[in-house]
């Protein structure tokens, strides 16, 4: 069965950022359509998400990278509005986790900063990432940097913190815009593909324990 999630679930005025796309007639373009198909037919995630025969892993893996960028900006774009300095003044998912923000410019060590600002922070920085062609080359048989795998590893960790701020903080926002199903399917889906290539520590995965066994949003397999 079709998963109306990856056609359209949000309201496009909701976007916390511009979509960013694969260029048509792009090796990039061709997979992004591959996994889309996948997940459109209603093939089981676990299997969606495994590196297609004769694919190169980093191309799979920068393709969902972005795309999992683009799904994390419209979820958080749907609850921005209650996402505010005095309702979430420290970027955090619960009283156990609190997530501080670092870079290499202005905030040189890790700073507690409100929520909102850290998300600003945080896909002002992704998007630098994915628009550099050193990183993220779209030219085919352009290689990837020996560190393209270090740099996804820090993206997807810091994507998961969202993900950990929106249903510890917003979940009832989400249930009241009656897309917790939708929300559920692209965590299921952004858990799989991570722990399918091993791209987050299991340990920083432990914040949405809980919260993924009361929502019985995996499978139990």
């Amino acid at each position: 069965m079709s998963n109306p999630f990856l056609k359209q679930v949000f309201n496009k005025d909701k976007t916390f950022r511009p979509k960013r796309k694969f260029e048509p007639g792009t090796q990039r373009f061709e997979l992004h359509k591959k996994a889309q198909a996948s997940l459109n037919a209603g093939l089981d995630l676990k299997l969606a998400v495994q590196l297609p025969a004769g694919e190169e892993l980093n191309d799979w893996v920068a393709v969902h990278v972005v795309d999992f960028f683009n799904r994390v900006n419209l979820i958080y774009g749907t609850i921005s509005d209650g996402c505010t300095e005095r309702s979430c003044p420290i970027m955090s998912g619960g009283p156990k986790y609190e997530y501080r923000w670092q870079d290499e410019h202005k905030f040189r060590r890790p700073t507690a900063l409100s929520a909102p600002r850290y998300m600003d922070l945080l896909m002002d920085w992704i998007e630098v990432q994915i628009n550099n062609e050193d990183v993220f080359p779209t030219n085919v048989g352009t290689p990837f940097p020996k560190n393209f795998l270090q740099v996804v590893k820090k993206i997807l960790s810091r994507l998961f913190r969202v993900f950990v701020h929106v249903y510890i903080h917003h979940f009832d926002r989400i249930a009241q815009l009656g897309s917790e199903a939708h929300v559920n399917t692209c965590y299921k889906h952004f858990y799989y593909f991570v722990t399918e290539f091993g791209l987050i520590d299991t340990k920083e995965l432990e914040p949405l324990v809980s919260v993924v066994h009361l929502c019985h949003i995996l499978d139990s397999t």
